[in-house]
């Protein structure tokens, strides 16, 4: 195999990861943290979108792109600073399901990556927006197997696959995305450590390409499969491509002990859970009740530098958070990695 990805130069990719080191690094150096966006679907869903579909909100790329796009924008607005794409739960397996050919499969996944740069330019041209914000960036959101098979999986991390057959999976759709505007990958609700290992080593065969690594977890302590998340945690740092580790899709009530697991961690730690509710894949609907809110300043004081939300949370949970973090850390609060 060669060395570099063969849809980027080499030159490309000895700078793009540097590059994505420098832009985490200057927005914690600026702000004290790097706020994440919303659940994309559940927006969708409020104007109007039917995702009741085995492709989920990349349906939406063939149905009603610009309301994506909106969506993208809307999130900028409340305080992103970071959009994930509309690819999570686009796959050429996915897409094959639904009489969608390769190459159209692969124009769709490039499309979800547009519509989010899209988005951030229309957002960066306006003056108010330079003046008081950093730059934004553009993610490309990677789930993990069991999203393609839409039977809940995901949440359980038991496929039955080994790891180079998760490898297999997972290397066509980062070949497309490798090479696309975004500015990193967003590897997240990995349910095993297994599939974390298959997508760490996967990276290697891109080595330019920088990358957020985000498990969901069952408890306080465990991912979904079982794992313990603090050895996951460990694992995953050890990449010198992943940028962050965190926990995603994971109900609010577990992070503070997650998070407590693993201090000392040398990479940042992110957290944008899902409101609390659970997901009944075979309803296709979700039940429960939300939590008690989503205590941002609560995650940042046990570690977390990355923060957003998840299955279920909006652009007023994100406005909200990145306020009350504002307000917290601008009352003498010194962020871990501020330069004085």
């Amino acid at each position: 195999m060669d060395s570099v990805s063969p849809f980027l130069s080499s030159q490309d990719q000895r700078t793009k990861l540097p590059a994505m080191q420098n832009q985490l690094s200057h927005i914690l150096n600026r702000q004290g943290f790097v706020m994440l966006d919303g659940a994309l679907a559940t927006e969708l869903e409020r104007h109007g979108a039917d995702l009741d579909h085995d492709l989920w909100s990349a349906k939406i790329l063939l149905e009603s792109p610009e309301l994506i796009r909106q969506v993208s924008e809307r999130y900028l607005l409340a305080g992103a600073d970071i959009i994930a794409s509309a690819s999570y739960q686009a796959s050429f397996e996915g897409f094959e399901k639904c009489g969608i050919d390769r190459d159209r499969a692969a124009s769709l996944m490039q499309l979800s990556i547009d519509l989010a740069v899209l988005a951030r330019e229309s957002f960066w041209a306006r003056k108010e927006n330079r003046k008081s914000r950093i730059r934004p960036l553009v993610a490309a959101s990677i789930g993990p197997y069991g999203a393609s098979l839409a039977d809940g999986s995901e949440y359980s991390g038991d496929y039955g696959l080994g790891k180079e057959q998760l490898k297999a999976f997972h290397r066509p759709r980062l070949k497309v995305l490798a090479k696309t505007d975004a500015d990193l990958l967003m590897l997240e609700t990995i349910p095993s450590r297994l599939e974390a290992e298959a997508l760490v080593e996967l990276l290697t065969e891109f080595p330019g390409q920088a990358a957020i690594l985000s498990f969901s977890c069952k408890d306080g302590e465990h991912i979904c499969h079982g794992e313990r998340f603090a050895d996951c945690a460990e694992m995953a740092a050890d990449s010198e491509q992943v940028q962050a580790v965190g926990i995603n899709c994971t109900a609010p009530a577990h992070l503070n002990s997650l998070l407590g697991s693993v201090k000392g961690l040398n990479k940042p730690l992110a957290v944008y859970p899902n409101s609390g509710e659970k997901w009944v894949a075979s309803e296709h609907r979700w039940c429960g009740q939300a939590g008690d809110g989503l205590t941002a300043t609560e995650w940042y004081d046990a570690g977390a530098r990355l923060i957003g939300g998840c299955c279920r949370t909006t652009p007023a949970d994100i406005q909200r958070m990145r306020a009350e973090l504002s307000d917290y850390i601008g009352h003498g609060i010194t962020p871990q990695g501020i330069v004085e």
